[in-house]
């Protein structure tokens, strides 16, 4: 990684996880997919109610958690998505509002970077406006953070607002980051986690 691209504004990835570890709910299902699933699970040991997306393609954790948000009404729904796979699968955002499920969060990190391929930075890194791409989709919550101490102020009322959510936060790459290892099978791991999700609180 360059000096440049280590240099880069922006909150520590794991501190801004922190953050949202800090204001899920025991009910709330996350999901989160490349970087923030490799911090997410070094984090300490994960809740039956966390889906870690790996192996995943790039811009499918945000229609995972879609799906996830319409079968389940009564669960929020809590996303994570990275900037470059955001790109991926701008089309998801309209979807989101066409649906609108008041218990879908989506939380974009954006580090200007692909960072579990080795750092090439994204398109248009830090010039576009993840935010206003929302707004524009018809996502009408939505807030950006581009501190650690705005965000850890500000995440309980954003995470609160009225959903579909877009939370945008501006990270700091990872330096030497790579990719997340899956924390086991997924034909084992899915169906679990299913019947976790459909138990008490679920539908």
């Amino acid at each position: 990684m360059s000096a440049e691209m280590s240099a880069r504004p922006g909150m520590p990835l794991r501190a801004a996880l922190e953050v949202l570890r800090a204001h899920r709910r025991p009910s709330d299902v996350v999901i989160t997919s490349m970087g923030t699933a490799r911090e997410w699970m070094a984090m300490g040991p994960l809740d039956p109610l966390d889906f870690v997306f790996v192996p995943s393609s790039m811009g499918e954790a945000p229609p995972l958690g879609l799906g996830l948000a319409l079968a389940q009404p009564k669960r929020r729904v809590i996303a994570c998505n990275g900037d470059g796979s955001t790109l991926m699968n701008l089309g998801a955002l309209v979807t989101i509002a066409a649906e609108s499920p008041p218990n879908l969060v989506l939380v974009i990190f954006d580090n200007g970077v692909y960072e579990v391929t080795g750092a090439q930075p994204v398109p248009g890194a830090r010039m576009v406006d993840y935010a206003a791409i929302a707004r524009a989709s018809g996502i009408r919550s939505v807030a950006r953070f581009d501190s650690q101490d705005a965000w850890h102020d500000g995440a309980a009322a954003a995470i609160g607002l009225a959903g579909p959510v877009c939370i945008v936060l501006d990270v700091a790459p990872v330096p030497g980051a790579v990719g997340p290892k899956s924390p086991g099978p997924t034909a084992v791991r899915g169906p679990a986690f299913m019947e976790v999700v459909r138990g008490e609180g679920g539908r």
